[in-house]
């Protein structure tokens, strides 16, 4: 199915939904299906079905996020890039984890320019030299799938760039010290070293978190931390790795709605997030895009 943002809003304007929501007996998605499941301090250890289910689900939350980039545009707003996930996340079977998830009434997270993570989709349209962060999670099959990734919106700053490539790069590193033996203080140790060496900050208020029939569980991954401290890395474990570098200092502050949380000097903020599975050589990536755009790309002025 080809989609188009006319079919979800215009010049701001969300339409409605080709299919409405049972909003109903809903507390969030996630706990009616996995009310046993709930988080009890133990890190869980997953056999080979679960890596299906959770290949099929971070590849459908790629989809997502690639579709994105087809439509992240000056003029688009971020209610219309919510819908434009909710339809898609729907039409292939999922639901999205985080809509009604603690009060939260969005499908995504989209954090724009100084927000670090957790921002609110409205109905301001993005302009030229904006960069946006997009977090999607679906549960497919009982599975979540969950990723993020920048955007930028036209051409940017050259700052605005290097702040991007510094974070994936962040990112890529604390993936590849994960292998069983290895710990979670590993993973931080790669991201902060290389993060710091190229004159950022690691923000610490946030983590990433086990991931599998929950949707956070154990363990967290901090973005920062010594070699060889944390939990040891296990095959089978399943985690989001996604660390948020600012260009500024790494202090944060949530706002007044509770969720949004900014740099408190206003700096430049980044995030990318993978999820992935621990395997007896290394980890999988359960969340690479299929066409290859998970790695930043920008405009040319």
């Amino acid at each position: 199915m080809r989609y188009s943002l006319a079919l979800l809003a215009r010049a701001g304007r969300a339409t409605r939904l080709r299919r409405p929501l049972n909003l109903e007996n809903r507390m969030t998605f996630v706990e009616a299906e996995n009310a046993p499941l709930r988080k009890n301090g133990a890190i869980k250890i997953h056999g080979p079905e679960a890596f299906e289910g959770m290949r099929r689900a971070g590849r459908l939350v790629a989809e997502a996020l690639d579709l994105m980039n087809e439509h992240v545009a000056p003029g688009v707003t971020t209610e219309a890039l919510d819908r434009l996930a909710l339809e898609f996340g729907m039409d292939h079977g999922a639901l999205p984890a985080c809509l009604f998830y603690r009060g939260y009434t969005k499908t995504v997270c989209t954090s724009l320019n100084h927000v670090v993570c957790h921002g609110i989709p409205n109905d301001k349209p993005l302009r030229e030299g904006d960069i946006l962060n997009i977090d999607v999670t679906f549960v497919l099959d009982g599975w979540h799938g969950d990723s993020s990734r920048m955007y930028a919106v036209g051409a940017i700053p050259r700052r605005a760039e290097r702040l991007i490539e510094v974070t994936h790069e962040s990112l890529m590193r604390g993936l590849a010290v994960i292998r069983p033996g290895a710990t979670t203080g590993d993973i931080g140790a790669a991201i902060q070293t290389f993060a710091e060496g190229e004159r950022m900050s690691v923000v610490r208020d946030f983590c990433g978190h086990g991931i599998g029939r929950l949707f956070h569980d154990e363990p967290n991954i901090l973005h920062y931390g010594r070699p060889g401290e944390g939990a040891p890395l296990k095959p089978g474990m399943f985690f989001t790795v996604e660390p948020m570098i600012n260009l500024g200092r790494p202090h944060v502050k949530v706002l007044a709605d509770g969720w949004t949380a900014v740099t408190r000097d206003r700096s430049l903020s980044a995030q990318f997030e993978h999820m992935v599975g621990v395997t007896e050589d290394g980890c999988e990536i359960f969340t690479l895009s299929p066409k290859g755009l998970h790695a930043p790309v920008f405009a040319t002025a």
